[in-house]
């Protein structure tokens, strides 16, 4: 008898020990910098890859797993008729859910996709539903129904500590990149339709923390939270730290995980950067 299979991709901010233990499949995305390609945490770590961003004349590129990667996986996978379910980062984003809803129509192999609309812990959220209910016997229909619901409880916030990553990359021009950083502009935003949307713009990092702090406090008045990730990318003095101590100033006892940002994920948000993640209901 068949089984259920989990299939992600790097990005999500599962340890290492999770991903071993429970037997999931990682599909590395890639990236391109000075000249050379690199396999996203396979032979490109987070904080090499600081270096060699901070180095780099040229923003690097990130790519997605091509259709037939995820292909020769799922046929692998689903060979003695085993379920695949294969979830990944928000299409906002990336190709990477459509390279791998590409290859569930090329395969024979049962395979259902979910495009998570979230990256970083807020698709690690998602992943953590899917195994505590694959190991409890649940169908993946079953699975599906409560995985959109940790969905629709997540929230997820973006901090930018510096606008050059989005000037090289074209995102904004950078006339206006330079009144920010004049203005030493921190600007937030949330990722709520799977794309990322400014919604403040303070001016330190003291009022980060405050926005921060005053969106989880209204989004989990009268709730239960269930977790709370913060990615970061060479921030912890400056912005994880001050918010996990202020996080644990309103009573909340439970572990806050911390993690290094994934390559591809520092590509668009630059140094200094960190994601805010936290799933109530």
């Amino acid at each position: 008898m068949g089984q259920i299979h989990i299939v992600t991709d790097s990005t999500c901010d599962l340890t290492d020990e999770e991903i071993k233990r429970h037997g999931i499949h990682i599909v590395p995305l890639s990236v391109q910098i000075n000249g050379k390609t690199y396999k996203d945490r396979i032979d490109l770590q987070p904080d090499t890859f600081m270096d060699l961003m901070r180095s780099a004349e040229e923003l690097p590129k990130s790519s997605q797993p091509a259709p037939g990667v995820f292909k020769e996986i799922y046929d692998e996978l689903g060979k003695d008729g085993s379920q695949i379910i294969s979830i990944h980062m928000t299409g906002g984003m990336s190709g990477t859910a459509q390279s791998a809803h590409q290859a569930s129509e090329m395969t024979d192999s049962d395979v259902t996709v979910i495009d998570s609309r979230y990256i970083a812990f807020g698709l690690a959220f998602q992943l953590r539903e899917v195994i505590r209910l694959r190991d409890a016997g649940a169908t993946v229909e079953e699975i599906l129904s409560s995985v959109e619901k940790v969905r629709e409880n997540t929230r997820l916030f973006v901090v930018l500590d510096t606008l050059d990553n989005m000037v090289k990359g074209g995102r904004i021009g950078k006339g206006k990149a330079v009144v920010s950083s004049l203005l030493n502009i921190k600007p937030i935003g949330h990722l709520d339709i799977g794309e990322v949307t400014i919604c403040a713009k303070p001016r330190s990092h003291k009022q980060v923390i405050k926005f921060l702090m005053g969106e989880f406090e209204k989004d989990t008045a009268g709730k239960t939270v269930k977790s709370i990730g913060i990615s970061h990318a060479n921030s912890i003095e400056t912005l994880v730290n001050p918010l996990i101590e202020q996080i644990k100033a309103t009573g909340y006892e439970k572990e806050i995980e911390v993690a290094y940002t994934s390559p591809v994920i520092s590509t668009h948000t630059g140094e200094g950067a960190i994601g805010f993640m936290y799933y109530a209901e």
